[in-house]
């Protein structure tokens, strides 16, 4: 996944969720668009050094979209955007967990019940593979985070997997942790404890969960290693 042209600039403040206030290098400071609406708040601190898309149109009330942030003298990716991107360039190319073949076909954005899913898999033997991704911006003390603000969306989603199990139906969730520097992945029941047993519940059904992190650089973010998850409690 790669970005058009990037400036680094220097993040002051976020008004709101959708806008931050940030210093582009060699420019005043000016409204950009946050490409994601979660909290952040361990990411966007002032004088952190960010990176901007600049928009190709001309026209758009905002010229940059924050992409991504330093933290620590790491480099994450926080757009949410990102990850789907990113996953679906992997899916295409790398052979899931208990499978032994690459899919013959991918179909994106693929509705199931009530739920649109971000990706379905379907392979030579007519069997297929339902898979929903989750972007990973978290992390403390080497360990990823998910999510870092209740999402109902998110359980519906886990609810929606579970119930698709069936002979020809395997399903997944893939969490992409946006950094390198990640020893673990675990689900943030501090925040949204629902969240983290539908998680439980999803796997003891039989959704497999993974989890891998993103080599990043400012242009670019591609998926790389495997992480190991932990979903007992700490």
């Amino acid at each position: 996944m790669r970005y058009g042209k990037i400036v680094p600039g220097i993040f002051f403040s976020r008004p709101n969720r959708f806008v931050a206030m940030v210093e582009p290098q060699g420019e005043p400071l000016q409204a950009v668009h946050v490409k994601n609406t979660g909290r952040c708040r361990e990411l966007l601190q002032p004088g952190a050094r960010v990176y901007l898309e600049q928009s190709a149109n001309p026209d758009r009330k905002t010229k940059y979209s924050l992409v991504a942030v330093e933290k620590g003298g790491a480099l994450i990716n926080m757009d949410s955007q990102a990850s789907n991107k990113a996953a679906g360039e992997w899916l295409a190319s790398h052979i899931l967990p208990g499978r032994d073949q690459l899919p013959v076909k991918i179909r994106p954005e693929y509705t199931y019940g009530k739920s649109r899913l971000d990706f379905c898999l379907e392979y030579s033997d007519r069997s297929r593979t339902l898979v929903e991704v989750k972007g990973v911006t978290l992390e403390r003390e080497g360990v990823l985070y998910f999510p870092d603000a209740p999402t109902q969306r998110g359980v519906k989603h886990l609810e929606e997997l579970a119930g698709a199990l069936d002979q020809n139906t395997r399903c997944a969730v893939l969490f992409v942790g946006q950094m390198k520097g990640v020893t673990a992945f675990r689900p943030n029941r501090e925040t949204h404890p629902q969240f983290a047993e539908a998680l439980c519940r999803a796997a003891a059904a039989g959704v497999q969960v993974l989890c891998y992190d993103c080599i990043v650089t400012p242009e670019t973010m591609e998926l790389d290693a495997p992480v190991k998850v932990e979903l007992e409690k700490d």
